[in-house]
């Protein structure tokens, strides 16, 4: 493993999407925080139970011999976010008991950028390995091998972790005086789903992109074992996982990258065949064109073209039933292009979600506004694709249109239905923001513009849970 770095030392790794491993078996999480040091609430921990950040940037992923690996887009990383921290914990014992713990930067190429070996562990149970932070317009690695013999409750709170469990509620009317209220019922607790129920439409919609990769597998295998390849027949239950295309429309498969320089044709292999993202970055140059091959060799429609000088964005094109993407870059400098599945678009919230360049957004929400501030002085367009009822994972639905096309810079707010519902800018060479609003819950639930009455789960709860041992 590449030994350069000593606790405290620094040094620049390349701003694109790098892989952090960290070995020894310990857990392992990421706290996205601002200039500060403070997260900015729950969304901003990326943890097992969470694994994957609002906005794309940061995922967390298994690995093998207890190798935990962050996935961090560090271009995708919001603007208000300055550090991403990498923590390491222990359930039991301390971090010294955790052999040969280290930290190890992967670049896109897969090559060792940097790396950390913590040697003076002691008794903490948890512990700010590294850090990756913004410095002179881009990015660095810092060993920091900061412990805290008080676990996860000391660490949370330093970087503005609210760790009280109780969960907050939203003031109730006071209701009307009756005779000899009832004793109320003892609270009902939450349970799994039992073997051959149903899975709601929420708790599919509340599924992250690793969940659906995992379900997807275990609904092939379940399909092959019953001799139904696609396993479309199969039931939606929670025994039998749900065919992702109930939610997000496209394939699922771990994600391919590709690297090189200037002009170039791509070749990616053994796809499932149906609608994919492909996520373009070209360092310098000047005109960027990226279009899909047919079989002929002949351009389809363009899928890129772009005078920025560092172009960045995502775009949707869709795989053959051979399974054989090619894709045509006319490009000058260096570039990267990752193929991903749709489940992995960024999803739209009530918080203010930053982008540059063209992007896939998913909104799973109900219906809700969404408004856009776009900084730029070319074409901004926006197309909308309705997934609900949706089944084909090999087609995209129409959208019907665009649903906004203009010309420089603007503020746009459109009325989305509900959704699952795909978001796509299609053209957006400049800074944008994207944020709901007035969001109602779907179909047949209580209306959340109203005052709520049950309390609302927290979504990092269990490892806040463990913050508080």
């Amino acid at each position: 493993m590449l030994r350069g770095l000593i606790k405290g030392d620094n040094a620049f790794v390349p701003t694109a999407a790098l892989r952090v491993g960290v070995r020894s078996g310990v857990d392992v999480a990421a706290l996205l925080v601002t200039e500060a040091g403070r997260v900015r609430g729950d969304a901003d921990i990326v943890f097992h139970g969470a694994p994957a950040h609002g906005s794309g940037a940061v995922r967390l992923t298994g690995g093998e011999a207890g190798t935990v690996w962050l996935h961090t887009d560090l271009p995708g990383v919001e603007e208000g976010i300055s550090r991403v921290l990498v923590v390491a914990s222990t359930e039991e014992g301390a971090l010294r008991d955790a052999p040969g713990l280290s930290v190890e930067v992967l670049g896109p190429d897969g090559g060792a950028v940097v790396a950390y070996e913590v040697t003076d562990a002691g008794p903490e149970t948890a512990m700010v390995v590294a850090e990756l932070y913004r410095r002179s317009g881009g990015w660095k690695f810092r060993a920091v091998g900061q412990g805290y013999v008080d676990g996860l409750t000391g660490l949370a709170v330093d970087h503005g972790v609210d760790v009280d469990e109780e969960p907050r509620e939203a003031a109730e009317p006071t209701p009307a005086p009756t005779a000899a209220p009832a004793a109320p019922a003892a609270p009902e607790q939450p349970r799994d789903p039992a073997p051959g129920t149903r899975l709601t439409r929420d708790q599919i919609l509340d599924m992250t992109p690793e969940q659906i990769r995992a379900l997807a597998l275990a609904q092939r295998q379940a399909g092959a074992q019953s001799g139904n390849r696609s396993g479309a027949d199969a039931p939606l239950t929670a025994s039998t996982p749900p065919d992702p295309s109930a939610w997000a429309c496209g394939p699922v498969f771990e994600p391919r990258t590709a690297t090189g320089r200037d002009n170039d044709v791509i070749t990616v292999k053994d796809l499932p065949p149906g609608p994919v993202m492909v996520e373009l970055g070209v360092k310098d140059g000047g005109y960027t064109g990226l279009w899909p091959l047919d079989d002929s060799n002949a351009k389809k429609d363009y899928l890129v073209s772009s005078t920025e000088k560092d172009f960045r964005g995502r775009v949707i094109t869709s795989v053959p039933e051979h399974g054989r993407l090619r894709l045509r870059l006319e490009a000058r400098g260096s570039w990267q292009v990752r193929v991903l599945p749709l489940a992995e678009a960024r999803r739209l919230s009530e918080s203010r979600l930053e982008g540059w360049g063209p992007e896939v957004l998913l909104h799973t929400g109900g219906t809700a506004d969404v408004t856009f501030h776009y900084k730029g002085s070319s074409n901004f367009i926006v197309y909308l694709y309705k997934l609900a009822g949706h089944t084909d994972p090999t087609t995209l639905p129409k959208s019907g249109g665009a649903a906004v096309n203009e010309i420089g810079a603007r503020k746009e707010t459109l009325p989305l239905p509900e959704g699952p519902l795909l978001v796509f800018l299609s053209a957006a060479d400049a800074p944008w923001t994207a944020r709901l609003k007035d969001v109602r819950s779907h179909s047949g639930g209580p209306d959340t513009a109203g005052p709520l009455t049950q309390p609302q789960p927290r979504g990092a709860l269990g490892w806040l849970r463990r913050a508080r041992r």
